[in-house]
Formats: structure tokens, sequence, C-alpha cells
């Protein structure tokens, strides 16, 4: 029974970070479109516009890519430098940075 245990303890474990995997992805795409819908109403600036702004201030870094929060219309750029990740948050709407955080 130990033996039953300890080979299905691993195989629980790998199954429930597969679906949080498979969450977090259905969130991502379901923020994609939100940002898409916002962008077409007028409300949020294309994340093109957002990186023409924000990517010549981070010269030397390298542009890792962006996310969207539908929740605070706020895009994250994600860059690195010299092995240390920084976050960019940028208002959606302004395209003014709120935060930056390593």
């Amino acid at each position: 029974m130990k033996r039953i245990a300890l080979i299905l303890a691993p195989l629980a474990l790998a199954l429930t970070g597969t679906t949080g995997a498979l969450a977090n992805e259905g969130q991502a795409r379901s923020d994609q479109g939100e940002a898409r819908k916002e962008m077409r109403a007028g409300n949020v600036l294309s994340l093109r516009e957002i990186e023409r702004r924000v990517l010549p201030q981070m010269r030397g870094s390298e542009y890792l890519g962006p996310s969207y929060d539908s929740t605070a219309l706020a895009y994250r750029l994600k860059f690195i430098k010299d092995g240390r990740v920084t976050f960019v948050d940028v208002d959606a709407r302004t395209g003014r940075i709120i935060n930056r955080s390593r």
C-alpha cells in the first residue's frame, strides 16, 4: 500500500501542476482578447504604441515580451539585462509607466 502511495503522489502533483498551467494559459488568452476589445473601443492604447513609448527608455536591455492585465488595464513588459529581470508596468489607457520592479 505504501508503494502505491509513493508512486501515485508524484503523479498527483504533476497533474495538479499541469491543471494550474492550463488555467493560467486560459487566463492569458482571455486577457489578450480583452486587450483587443478595449483597444478597438478606444479605451486603451495598442501594444505597439505602448512598446514604442517604453522600449527606448530601456536601452541596453533585451525585451522579453508583454502581458496584459484586463482588470488593472495595464501592460507588464518584461526585460532582462546582465541576468537581472525588470518588469515595467504601464497604464494601458495613457501609456504612462506606473511601476518598475526587479
